[in-house]
């Protein structure tokens, strides 16, 4: 018992079988091939990459071939010990374990790798239980059951994911209405003119939009749905589909008593406000940023492994935009930073368009690329400010 004891109280132990708990445990093995380390997760522990799911139907993927490899593949490649199929129920940092349903387990180091949820917004009606969110492989496989056979599609968000998905369900012929409160289209990353661009391209695929309105109710009708928009319009559909953002998944580390803000408030090192206790991905606040995005991670994931193992790192985030995988008019977008002071101006380019928001000074603070313009991605990039220096 000692010597499991001993081996155990060093190990490190991340919850979370995501894109950030499996790049964390790959940079941990760059740096120590050795240290014992455990995965628990509620899901099976494959690995397979979540940016997939909004354009696995145009590549002819299914839910099982999105799958890079499975638990049994991972554990072996990593050395690590694999709990799938397992829930986290408690955090106990006095002592350094955590309940689980199955069993107490010792930690040395904990990360908390757990994602975030698809915000489920109150809808009225009687068709509210056949509301789709995809945000796992899982949820990803019942969405492609709901359209199999299927004509039309209602998305709720046009932002990232529901813009990504309405052009990957159209490249497969179907018919999609897509509903934002917004005026436009990804209304948190684009200026007006570009998401203009991209709403056009998509309606010439057969996408419907609707904005500046919401859902009043969803009911069932026949085998379907009818949508009934606050503008009285009313939009039948076999599948509705709701994407209207993420929200970090605290539960587990509020009831230990881990600070909090939007997401789990960590460090520059991905500390949380408890010793031993770090967090990073799509939960993570890192220095006031909540950043769920594929680049973020890894940069992230580079930085908390050598903290893991007792070596010093910081984080520091470059400039990193983000690609919006919408093949009809592909797009990559770096947001000004919040509050950042200039003005957007705009330069159709032949089959695209480039945007640039400049400061007064006329320096370049943030950037969006359509079309043929995303060729500008690299030399523009370096000229960007980081997002934390």
């Amino acid at each position: 018992m000692d010597q499991h004891h001993q081996q155990s109280s060093s190990a490190i132990v991340i919850i979370g079988s995501g894109l950030a708990g499996y790049t964390v445990i790959r940079e941990i093995r760059k740096l120590d091939k050795d240290i014992s380390i455990t995965l628990v997760t509620r899901e099976p522990g494959y690995s397979y990459s979540k940016p997939m799911l909004s354009t696995a139907l145009a590549s002819n993927k299914g839910a099982e071939q999105l799958i890079s490899m499975n638990a049994e593949g991972m554990a072996t490649q990593l050395g690590i010990t694999v709990l799938g199929e397992t829930d986290v129920l408690a955090i106990n940092s006095n002592s350094q374990t955590i309940e689980t349903s199955k069993g107490l387990l010792p930690y040395g180091k904990l990360v908390l790798c757990l994602g975030a949820d698809q915000i489920r917004l109150p809808l009225q009606g009687n068709a509210t239980d056949k509301v789709i969110t995809v945000n796992d492989l899982e949820e990803y496989a019942k969405f492609r059951n709901a359209i199999a056979g299927k004509k039309r599609v209602a998305i709720l968000g046009a932002g990232l994911i529901g813009c990504e998905f309405a052009n990957d369900l159209a490249i497969g012929s179907y018919e999609v209405d897509v509903i934002d409160l917004a005026p436009q289209a990804l209304g948190r990353l684009l200026p007006q003119a570009a998401a203009q661009a991209l709403q056009d391209k998509l309606s010439e695929c057969g996408i419907r939009w609707h904005f500046g309105t919401t859902v009043q109710s969803i009911d069932e009708v026949g085998n379907g749905v009818q949508v009934t928009l606050a503008n009285g319009t009313v939009i039948t559909s076999d599948v509705f589909l709701s994407a209207v953002g993420l929200k970090p998944r605290l539960e587990l580390a509020k009831a230990a008593g881990i600070a909090t803000d939007v997401g789990i408030s960590v460090n520059r090192q991905l500390q949380t406000s408890i010793q031993n206790i770090f967090s990073i991905g799509d939960c993570a606040q890192v220095d006031g940023l909540v950043l769920p995005y594929v680049m973020p991670i890894m940069q992230a994931a580079r930085v908390l492994a050598p903290n893991l193992l007792g070596q010093e790192a910081t984080l520091s985030y470059p400039a990193m935009p983000v690609m919006v995988k919408t093949p009809s008019l592909p797009t990559i977008v770096s947001p000004p930073a919040k509050g950042a002071a200039g003005e957007w101006k705009i330069t159709p380019v032949e089959n695209g368009m480039e945007a640039r928001f400049e400061s007064a000074e006329g320096k370049l603070l943030g950037f969006a690329l359509l079309g043929a313009a995303t060729a500008q991605r690299a030399a523009l990039t370096k000229e960007l400010p980081p997002i934390l220096a």
